[in-house]
């Protein structure tokens, strides 16, 4: 049987096989939350927690880019609204063709396949500028 990752189950598995381990009592006084809230967010009686205390929780947790970037997305599938993930608001707000190229995706309905087309063109672009390794 194959469980969907929640925010909650994606925060426990990585606290506790940080190394060295941190209880769910420790990681709440490091985040300065209760130990209760701590456990019901784990569980997924509570959403995803403020911007600020994920991204304090992200560095506790040592995450990767990639890592980071899946705490996120399944920290806005938590919430009981439509959220876009934390990392990316400011990034939208202050880039203006940002904002166009989305307003015209959306209003052209832009396929899956023209996004992974526009991405793949994006990663290729970042791998010419990394150069070889």
């Amino acid at each position: 049987m194959n469980i969907e990752q929640t925010f909650g189950t994606f925060i426990r598995s990585k606290r506790v096989n940080l190394d060295p381990y941190i209880s769910l009592r420790k990681m709440a006084e490091l985040l300065d939350i209760s130990p209760v809230y701590m456990s019901n967010i784990e569980s997924g009686c509570n959403p995803a927690p403020k911007d600020n205390i994920l991204e304090h929780l992200s560095e506790l947790l040592r995450l990767t880019k990639q890592e980071r970037e899946r705490m996120y997305e399944l920290a806005a599938k938590s919430k009981t609204f439509t959220a876009v993930p934390g990392d990316l608001p400011e990034y939208i707000s202050s880039n203006e063709y940002a904002r166009i190229a989305l307003r015209v995706a959306k209003d052209v309905d832009a396929t899956d396949k023209e996004w992974i087309e526009f991405i793949e063109r994006l990663k290729e672009r970042a791998k010419k500028e990394d150069g070889p390794e």
